[in-house]
């Protein structure tokens, strides 16, 4: 009887190793983490203060990129860029926005554009795209993070 107690008690406590579960590391659950975040979209545009009264997201969205790209029409409408470049209608500009609410506009034109001075465009815009509102960035997981993007600015002559 006593050995029967004794590969009992035996038992119970090598028993208690099936019922440990395996804690993964936090290497494996940062790396599982990191692949399930979608690293493209962010979970907040950026937005100017008019904008952020919606509650819509999505609206909040068209709200920020057509109040940007009326600005930038608005203030290169009064430049001599479309006295200077009369076929240049539209122009592309990649706009980044840094966490620091800070922009950075850049033009972007075709591989093969000799019709026109890309250097003097550039400067142009760089001299005329000052000045904006406060903007606030784009937001991933609660942390402000930089975002790129292209707007087509149409330009108009008066």
């Amino acid at each position: 009887m006593k050995h029967y107690y004794f590969f009992l008690v035996f038992l119970l406590f090598s028993s208690c190793q099936y019922f440990e579960k395996q804690v993964p590391s936090e290497k494996e659950l940062l790396q599982k983490e990191l692949k399930a975040i979608n690293w493209k979209e962010v979970d907040e545009f950026p937005s100017f203060v008019d904008c952020d009264k919606l509650e819509n997201k999505e609206r909040r969205e068209q709200c920020f990129f057509i109040f940007l790209t009326q600005l930038i029409q608005e203030k290169l409408s009064s430049d001599t860029l479309s006295i200077l470049y009369p076929e240049l209608d539209t122009i592309e500009v990649k706009v980044t926005i840094f966490p620091n609410a800070k922009m950075k506009f850049e033009p972007l034109f075709p591989k093969d554009s000799v019709a026109y001075d890309t250097i003097k465009i550039d400067s142009i815009l760089h001299v005329r795209l000052v000045d904006f509102p406060k903007v606030n960035p784009a937001i991933k997981r609660g942390i402000p993070v930089t975002t790129q993007f292209i707007l087509p600015v149409i330009l108009k002559v008066e």
